[in-house]
């Protein structure tokens, strides 16, 4: 793709007066044309297309139509060119706000800011590698047919689509070879400790009986297709899947087990990570080079965090939390008059039967026999409410072991499909009650579904904004959301309030391992122990979540970061405003822009605060 083509770039060269160049910057707008905030729209317009053009999944994830049909391309060029072509549109957002910034007005300005932020951000990603590293053991192809959870199976059409992307798979599998071979080239591996989940993942899709595969899920059922089509389309899906499905899993097996299983590192953190320099290859300094992995590290941080934070700031920040919530554990422990130390009561908290389920069924009616006592109490801290409606499902089982306690997935785009809260059942003998409440609180309301249905929901903001956002932003105000059950009186006894604080220590906790991991080459067994030490969460969720760490460095780190800084303009807003503060008012108005980097977050807050006493 070449944006010199795009009609944007048309319009802006046709404007540039004839002894001007296009980049250089205007005193005044042109005499005619487009106004610069139709400009801005277009360029975002385009953007949005592109995206959804070159990343087919994500538009199936969002329930977009029309690119069911396809996989992304992870070819090595296909990847290369899409980084160029983020390149162009960087370039291009700068000439329009060198142009025509100052013409814009408060919401086209902050547009252009965050595209222009976000693809510096992707621009600069490419130089760590990280396209490198596909595979986790909590998600990457060896579980691609979970893909198939957010499509509509409705017509004929959907099914042939379906069918199509069987039949393509090879293609897409080798493609992701080609890219951990290189990873192995480059030094761009995860740890062996963590990759050591995949064999039983991939060995999961390879059956002797088509019907047996995850693949074939949409075709056990097929209601609203007559008979004879759904002969056919079962039909083809086993010849699919056998031919296509299967073999390519044989070909990642033997290709990891062989060659890339053995090529990851021993030890943990994204500091072994080598600088790599391409002679051949030209780039801005005479060299396309991959950073060393402490400045990808530093990259990570400032990612996830949107703050300029270092790595040695970020965990001290972490000890400092887990000492204040160390103390406020202790007062618990005392209230319920629990005689012995705090690793006592965790191992009680760990160990007592009357803390879990007996069963999946019954963990899982648990939960959503809660989160209904939690919707009616909304209204008292929110007066815009989401209209998409959400529900509590398990995570798939094939999948459960290996990953977290649970997770949410948005909505689609059309409102067709509900947000979804995934818990985990998985050994329901390690999931504890006392966790639940402040569990659901995160991913459900007024966590992750109250604030991301109320984003996608928001009118007159574009698409990447809609379907986007800031992961401190996100995360940490679904840590915030924890603490609002006390004021929605969701914490009805003191072993739910312990959990509530359970849950702010395992972020806490994160400040200090992640970094710990991957900036002070801390050791697995170290975080593990430091996990333990502070934290009552089961050993199971720890060695999960401490894995998940090392697979995704600096991610963790967004949590607590954005927590304390809603938690600070909080407190700031009722300190300025005293008797005229309204909670609902300053819930509402953070949300009201959905997910920003929190230094645009913290300039807004300030805004309405001063707004407030005119």
């Amino acid at each position: 793709m070449s944006l010199t083509a795009t009609p944007l770039f048309a319009v802006l060269l046709a404007l540039a007066p004839a002894n001007e160049p296009a980049l250089a910057p205007a005193t005044a707008s042109p005499a005619a044309g487009p106004p610069p905030s139709v400009l801005v729209d277009m360029l975002l317009d385009e953007h949005w297309a592109w995206t959804l053009e070159n990343h087919p999944e994500t538009a199936s994830y969002l329930g977009l139509p029309g690119h069911d049909d396809r996989w992304n391309d992870d070819s090595l060029s296909a990847l290369a060119r899409r980084h160029a072509d983020r390149v162009e549109f960087a370039e291009e957002a700068a000439r329009l706000d060198a142009r025509y910034g100052a013409q814009l007005d408060e919401t086209q300005a902050l547009n252009l800011t965050l595209f222009r932020r976000d693809l510096q951000v992707q621009i600069d990603e490419w130089n760590t590698g990280w396209h490198l590293l596909p595979i986790s053991a909590r998600e990457g192809i060896q579980d691609m047919s979970h893909i198939v959870d957010g499509l509509p199976f409705e017509t004929v059409k959907h099914y042939d689509d379906w069918l199509t992307r069987i039949n393509s798979f090879g293609d897409k599998m080798d493609a992701t070879l080609a890219l951990l071979a290189e990873g192995v080239r480059t030094g761009r591996m995860h740890p062996r400790v963590v990759m050591n989940r995949l064999p039983r993942q991939i060995r999961g899709q390879i059956v002797e009986n088509p019907a047996e595969s995850l693949f074939y899920k949409p075709f056990r059922d097929m209601p609203g297709i007559d008979e004879a089509n759904a002969a056919k389309l079962r039909a083809a899906a086993k010849i699919g899947i056998a031919q296509n499905v299967v073999p390519a899993y044989e070909r990642m097996l033997a290709f990891f087990e062989s060659v890339y299983l053995p090529a990851c590192y021993e030890q943990v953190g994204c500091w072994q990570w080598p600088e790599i320099r391409f002679p051949d290859e030209k780039g801005p300094d005479g060299t396309v080079r991959f950073w060393a992995g402490p400045r990808c590290y530093e990259h990570f941080c400032r990612k996830f965090t949107t703050t300029d934070a270092t790595p040695d700031e970020i965990h001290a920040v972490g000890l400092a939390e887990v000492e204040r919530i160390r103390g406020e554990m202790l007062k618990i422990k005392d209230e319920v008059g629990f005689e012995g130390d705090l690793q006592a009561f965790f191992n009680h908290l760990r160990t007592d039967p009357k803390f879990y389920y007996g069963s999946a069924a019954e963990l899982l009616d648990g939960y959503r026999k809660l989160i209904r006592t939690v919707d009616p109490e909304l209204p008292k801290l929110f007066g815009k409410l989401p209209r998409t409606p959400y529900d509590v499902q398990a995570i798939p089982a094939h999948i459960a072991p290996d990953t977290s306690t649970a997770y949410y997935r948005e909505p689609s785009a059309d409102f067709t499909r509900p947000g979804t809260f995934y818990v985990n059942l998985y050994k329901p003998e390690s999931r504890p009650k006392w966790e639940m409440a402040a569990l659901s609180l995160h991913e459900a309301v007024p966590g992750h579904h109250l604030q991301i249905a109320r984003s996608i929901e928001l009118e007159g903001v574009p698409a990447f904004r809609k379907y986007g956002g800031y992961t401190a932003f996100i995360e940490g105000w679904a840590l915030y959301s924890e603490q609002l059950g006390d004021e929605l009186g969701v914490y009805d006894d003191p072993y739910a309030r312990f959990g509530q604080l359970t849950y702010e220590m395992w972020r806490a906790v994160r400040l200090v391992v992640d970094t710990g991991m991957h900036h002070k080459q801390w050791t697995r067994d170290e975080a593990i122990d430091f996990f333990l030490a502070n934290a009552p969460k089961t050993r199971l969720d720890v060695v999960n979540e401490v894995d998940r760490y090392i697979a995704w460095p600096g991610q963790a780190l967004a949590y607590k970061t954005g927590e304390l800084r809603i938690n600070e303009l909080r407190d700031y807003a009722e300190a300025e405003l005293g008797d005229d503060f309204d909670v609902k008012a300053f819930h509402d108005f953070v949300l009201d822009a959905g997910a920003v980097p929190l230094d645009v977050l913290e300039e807004r807050v300030e805004r309405w605060v001063e707004g407030q006493g005119s």
